[in-house]
């Protein structure tokens, strides 16, 4: 007996698909309050969670202004503290969500890690490194690769960006400080 088309679901009109699973959709609304929690700080608004299973084994935002380090992007600091919090390097059975698209450095962390499925918001277009500007996760040409899934609550992590940038060059516009360092966001007074 031959069997009919296959039923497809109603859509409304205008109606998209959204990016990952109802879970990867929670996980990524976590790394969005983290990432909130660092803009309060004056730290550029990008988390990351690292989960197995159902379970948080770490988060972070960005700290390069609160450390002073270059390198303590969001995701390279929560892979840190998942793989302290095995007591591995490896983190074999973990997802790493954030926010932003990972630079070189955090696409390499995780590759390093070992880390198997990246899902990340809003695309980088000046420097992710997971799709955008290349795709160092899933070079062929090394030891490991990650699964990825992109836009994962996009619209939200690019609009935070965004609010942030836009009112940090509103302070800069008027000459004023950060409040979380005192250093000046405007051109240095001679």
């Amino acid at each position: 007996m031959a069997e009919g088309p296959a039923e497809s679901k109603p859509q409304c009109a205008g109606a998209r698909s959204l990016p990952g699973n109802d879970i990867d959709r929670a996980w990524m609304a976590r790394a969005l309050e983290v990432a909130r929690a660092g803009a309060m700080r004056g730290e550029v608004p990008v988390g990351a969670v690292v989960v197995r299973g159902e379970e948080l084994l770490a988060e972070s935002h960005n700290r390069t202004a609160d450390a002073c380090d270059p390198t303590a992007h969001a995701e390279l600091v929560a892979i840190r503290k998942a793989a302290r919090r095995l007591g591995d390097w490896r983190l074999v059975d973990c997802t790493l969500y954030t926010t932003l698209e990972p630079c070189s450095q955090c696409a390499g962390a995780i590759v390093l890690a070992r880390v198997p499925r990246l899902v990340f918001g809003a695309a980088d277009p000046r420097a992710g490194m997971a799709g955008s500007l290349g795709n160092l996760v899933q070079d062929t040409r090394l030891n490991h690769r990650a699964g990825v899934v992109s836009g994962v609550l996009a619209d939200e992590s690019a609009e935070l960006l965004r609010t942030f940038f836009r009112s940090r060059r509103r302070l800069a516009a008027r000459g004023e400080t950060r409040r979380d360092t005192g250093r000046s966001t405007g051109p240095s007074q001679p």
